[in-house]
């Protein structure tokens, strides 16, 4: 019983262990036009992350908890906003939405087709943009 706890509390695998997401950094300008372009039929996740932010990183760890393995078929983008803010104005210009943080995007056939920000995120039913 007791290595069952400390399993835990040091981060050993268990059954119960969260799938982790594959998280893609954004990091370059000419992604976004690979997302738009690149990826007609795929469903893209833009993860809109402020690292110094307590909201911001408890709705990330929400989010990554929500996160299933039927999900894994997104390709999940994680955007860092302190180092990469031109990246996120580009977000705003070519997808129309205002710059908020923490947010997510869905975008698919190169479109915006759905958005939320801080934990309105983990509302979002991402079953409904499945294949």
């Amino acid at each position: 019983m007791y290595m069952g706890l400390f399993d835990n509390f040091f981060g050993q695998a268990t059954p119960e262990t969260k799938l982790k997401i594959n998280w893609i950094p954004l990091t370059d300008i000419y992604q976004l036009e690979e997302i738009k372009n690149k990826h007609k039929t795929a469903t893209i996740l833009i993860f809109k992350h402020s690292t110094r932010c307590g909201i911001s990183r408890m709705v990330l760890k929400q989010f990554e908890n929500l996160f299933e393995e039927n999900h894994q078929e997104f390709e999940a983008y994680y955007l860092d906003l302190l180092n990469f803010r031109g990246i996120s104005n580009a977000i705003e210009e070519q997808f129309k939405v205002r710059h908020q943080s923490p947010q997510l995007l869905v975008i698919k056939n190169g479109k915006l087709i759905e958005h939320a920000t801080h934990y309105d995120i983990t509302q979002i039913d991402l079953n409904k943009y499945k294949l």
